[in-house]
């Protein structure tokens, strides 16, 4: 089948590739994202691959059926980015990667943790300059300490198994409760519950509208003083401005992201010769105890190699009319409700 594949990096082209030698998809890369404008540079194309942050939105998705097209393949988890009612009138199957990298971003979510709770990234830029003072480096034992899981599908199950291994308590809030989590030791709890006692509260949920902002300004009033947020889930999960003024107020004592909800103008760009115009994000910057990566947390070998395995066998389903586990027609399993 062709396929214009949108939003490829050199890494991008290099596992896709090697992943269509078995599939033989015709594949024409580019490197533009997709959206109204550049959805004219698949004309012809029955399928399209997209990531994050393509623009697969009502007048995008026009564009696409009225010049051949009929499968969007997402290579990635999340579909917020998707117009699913206009695809459905449209003729247009959607189809994605629904888990890729459990471990990957699990295990980051802890890297952000122990990189914040003890200092390291600003250790490491003290020692480069010669510093070895020790004062501002404080931190804290893990053991003994509470973690609050939102989302617990395969992500936060496994964050809840690595911080299981530090000796911490569990506390989870998910509108589907995992009994894998429960045989850890895990409880689940309500919202307001986990917010007052967790010492750390890592985000691991999709974001649909009900999940939008689920961390404002009403939740950080209920967080324990001087807690620890990680979000390495999506970045409208978390009120940008309202975390803004709990780091303020010292409410949030340790913030650890890998998204961040105007991420699609900044993040897998190289902006290094550029003035950023996002006061928001740069104001994120200049705290002591914010630490930021650009949506990296999938980033592995392995979770690459699955991406590509996964979409084409997407593409191979529809282009040979079986049914394919990975089309979008509900809701995701693991849904938490802000109510």
């Amino acid at each position: 089948m062709k396929v214009a594949v949108f939003s490829t990096k050199a890494y991008d082209r290099q596992f896709l590739a090697a992943a269509n030698s078995q599939q033989q998809h015709d594949l024409v890369f580019f490197e533009p994202r997709l959206n109204q404008d550049t959805a004219i540079l698949a004309s012809g194309f029955p399928a399209v691959c997209v990531f994050v942050h393509d623009q697969v939105d009502a007048s995008t998705l026009k564009i696409l059926a009225a010049n051949g097209t009929r499968l969007v393949a997402l290579r990635c988890a999340g579909f917020n980015n998707v117009d699913l009612k206009a695809a459905a009138e449209l003729g247009i199957t959607i189809v994605r990667v629904p888990a890729y990298s459990p471990y990957g971003v699990a295990e980051h979510a802890v890297g952000l943790i122990l990189s914040l709770n003890r200092k390291i990234h600003r250790a490491h830029n003290r020692i480069r300059e010669g510093n070895f003072s020790l004062d501002g480096l404080l931190g804290f034992n893990l053991n003994d300490r509470t973690v609050g899981i939102i989302g617990t599908g395969k992500i936060g199950l496994i964050l809840g198994q690595i911080m299981k291994g530090f000796g911490c308590h569990l506390l989870a809030y998910d509108v589907y409760q995992n009994p894998e989590l429960e045989a850890l030791g895990g409880k689940y709890v309500e919202l307001s519950e986990l917010f007052a006692k967790s010492d750390i509260i890592s985000l691991h949920c999709p974001l649909i509208p009900e999940t939008h902002h689920l961390i404002d300004e009403e939740a950080i009033a209920q967080m324990k003083p001087g807690m620890m947020i990680i979000n390495t889930s999506r970045g409208a999960l978390i009120d940008t401005q309202a975390v803004i003024e709990g780091l303020k107020s010292g409410n949030i004592g340790y913030l650890g992201v890998d998204v961040y909800e105007q991420e699609s103008e900044l993040f897998f760009e190289d902006l290094s010769g550029e003035i950023i115009q996002d006061d928001i994000f740069q104001r994120l910057t200049t705290f002591p105890n914010v630490l930021i990566t650009g949506h990296q947390a999938f980033f592995t070998a392995e979770a690459l190699s699955n991406i590509a395995d996964t979409t084409f066998a997407n593409i191979t389903d529809f282009e040979q009319k079986r049914p394919c586990p990975h089309e979008i027609s509900h809701q995701p399993q693991s849904v938490v409700s802000k109510q």
